[in-house]
């Protein structure tokens, strides 16, 4: 069995804090979103290659990323882009990937800014129970959130409909970014795309899939977190930390008030500060400020400041106090 990691978006909605990063390789504890699909997909005997799809302009931050980790699986699978405008679609992307890379084996597909809370071996267990294309599905709880994702109703887990974002939606059961296609199937992609059919979003592939051969759905409780957005990647830490903090070794607190879900990276310093729901990039300093449900990135310096929800670009200086 193969597996993508679909690595190319932009993720210009948490700009600045991704601009000049892949938010694949934003830490969720000790680890980072990437790196914990990799250590499941590298522990699974029956995959034996993975693919990492990723951008042009990314490449480099991945090669580094990949050369420096213990992973053996995992090598890159660039897209002939650099900018969001130019991307294919995931759709496209896919049916490009399994061209170049000759795959012609059962292939996983797993979006790799997923946060998951089930075992990804299970979802191939499933998989390979049904023998047919599988999409793993979970309960939003919530019809606002449901419109933002795509929709699946199921019949014994077999799809029988799927709507793309509905504006009305009639449950909140929503696929998300992980797939699984038997060899057989691969042939679909090409046959979708040059039918005329949308090329971005994987839901309107799943939606035309559902017509042309059953489709199985793997439900899931627990958590799934789509990191796309400020507020979906603090959920996420905040799910992990469970509401505890994580502060480096080489911080340096002086009067510092640590509350719940807090990640404190190394050689930051925090001087007469209170901190809540926050994630703190290495050598940053913060002083006689109070910052809530916020991300500061890295060697950012900030002064005298009541923040909430914000949203703090690498080496910003930023201080409320008197000048000289």
């Amino acid at each position: 069995m193969k597996a993508v990691v679909l690595a190319g978006g932009y993720a210009t909605r948490m700009w600045p804090i991704t601009k000049h990063r892949p938010k694949m390789f934003l830490p969720i504890g000790d680890s980072t979103v990437i790196d914990r699909i990799f250590a499941e997909l590298e522990a699974d005997d029956r995959i034996d290659e993975v693919f990492v799809s990723t951008n042009e302009r990314f490449a480099p931050d991945f090669e580094a990323h990949l050369a420096d980790s213990e992973f053996e699986k995992p090598r890159l699978s660039v897209e002939d882009t650099t900018e969001e405008d130019d991307k294919f679609g995931v759709v496209g992307a896919l049916a490009q990937l399994i061209d170049r890379e000759n795959v012609d084996d059962d292939l996983l597909v797993i979006a790799g800014d997923n946060l998951i809370s089930f075992d990804v071996a299970d979802f191939v267990d499933y998989f390979e129970d049904h023998g047919a294309p599988t999409l793993a599905a979970y309960d939003v709880g919530s019809r606002e959130k449901a419109t933002s994702y795509g929709l699946v109703e199921l019949e014994d887990d077999r799809v029988v409909d799927f709507q793309e974002k509905p504006d009305d939606p009639n449950s909140t059961l929503v696929s998300i970014a992980c797939y699984a296609f038997p060899q057989d199937s691969l042939s679909l992609f090409p046959t979708y795309l040059e039918e005329g059919n949308n090329p971005d979003e994987p839901g309107w592939f799943i939606q035309w899939l559902q017509n042309h051969e059953a489709t199985y759905a793997y439900t899931f409780d627990g958590a799934w977190f789509d990191i796309g957005t400020p507020e979906s990647y603090l959920d996420a830490v905040g799910w992990h930390l469970d509401g505890d903090s994580l502060v480096a070794d080489s911080a340096t607190l002086e009067n510092a008030s640590i509350g719940d879900n807090v990640h404190v990276m190394g050689d930051v310093t925090l001087e007469n500060t209170d901190l809540d729901h926050a994630v703190i990039f290495p050598d940053a300093t913060v002083r006689d400020a109070d910052i809530r449900r916020s991300i500061i990135d890295e060697g950012t310096h900030l002064e005298e400041l009541d923040l909430a929800g914000a949203l703090i670009g690498a080496h910003t200086t930023i201080t409320n106090g008197p000048t000289e």
